[in-house]
């Protein structure tokens, strides 16, 4: 018997940092996502201010801290619109979540105590927030250079009307580091969750069906719409060989760069028992040659004097 799990992408154009339009684009999005009989629904990253920045001309600058000093009225503006992962926005849909009797993975720009942090929520459909990741692999290359990383992965044992499933969240930047989708192969995610806010193109697009293929994991991907973004929202089911051993085509869904909801099915059952069988995962690793993955110093050429590490 196949369990197959829908996640919704949500692919949105926002509107920009007015925080209660976007709020209630989303909610009727996810409404009309649970009429298409979606399980999970995923939005594009930090959705409550439609990822703007806090100027538009700073994007791939050199963060020097002169430079943020210089810019510190327009920073302190941007961060000002960050909320709580307790507060009104993330509650308004933990209500939703109960009402629909469906799971979000909610975006956000989060207040911290450190500087806001690029901020997920998983909620479940009794309502109930799973966990909150932090973006780890922030752009410190681009607006968040003011942001504070994540401490940590997280994967959970999401409750769905289908069964239950394991599912871990990273966000954009962070799926173009395999160490993330690694790490939470390692702690047992079955589906891993990715919103989004750039353009998907073809070298993206190949890294993220890599992720799934190299993990035996289920990926999803939400993305903006154009233009705010190209659109592209996607998913793999990191299932990469037929019955037979021929190679198969992993994709589940590619969305063009319009406004929509797509709908990606996961076979559960199928993933489970590939996972059981096959040779990527952590079947045959040897992590005892890995030591220089946990080396801390960087050397040239990748020397770059605004990384966080």
């Amino acid at each position: 018997m196949k369990t197959i799990i829908k996640v919704a992408l949500l692919q949105m154009n926002s509107c920009l940092n007015n925080q209660a339009l976007n709020l209630k684009k989303a909610e009727e999005y996810c409404r009309k996502a649970k009429t298409l009989g979606a399980d999970i629904v995923l939005f594009p990253e930090m959705w409550n201010i439609g990822y703007t920045p806090w100027r538009q001309d700073i994007v791939h600058q050199d963060y020097l801290p002169e430079f943020k000093i210089h810019y510190a009225q327009d920073i302190k503006i941007w961060q000002s619109q960050a909320v709580t992962a307790c507060g009104d926005y993330i509650q308004h849909f933990r209500d939703l979540a109960k009402e629909l009797d469906l799971a979000m993975a909610v975006t956000y720009l989060e207040k911290h105590q450190n500087g806001p942090r690029n901020s997920v929520s998983l909620i479940d459909r009794f309502g109930v927030v799973k966990f909150t990741y932090g973006k780890i692999h922030t752009c410190d290359f681009s607006t968040e250079a003011v942001c504070t990383p994540g401490d940590d992965f997280y994967v959970c044992e999401l409750d769905t009307l289908k069964g239950k499933v394991n599912v871990g969240t990273m966000i954009c930047f962070d799926r173009e580091f395999p160490e993330s989708a690694r790490i939470l192969m390692l702690k047992g995610a079955e589906i891993i969750l990715v919103p989004n806010a750039c353009e998907m193109e073809e070298n993206r697009l190949c890294q993220l069906k890599s992720r799934a293929f190299e993990n035996m994991v289920g990926v999803a991907l939400a993305n903006y719409a154009a233009p705010d973004q190209n659109g592209h929202s996607c998913a793999f089911d990191g299932i990469a060989f037929n019955e037979a051993g021929h190679s198969r085509n992993m994709q589940l869904v590619m969305a063009d760069e319009k406004e929509g909801i797509f709908i990606a099915e996961f076979d559960l059952k199928t993933l489970r028992d590939w996972r059981k069988n096959e040779v990527w995962g952590n079947a045959y690793r040897k992590p005892k040659y890995y030591a220089l993955l946990g080396q801390l110093e960087t050397y040239g050429p990748f020397i770059r004097k605004n990384a966080k590490k």
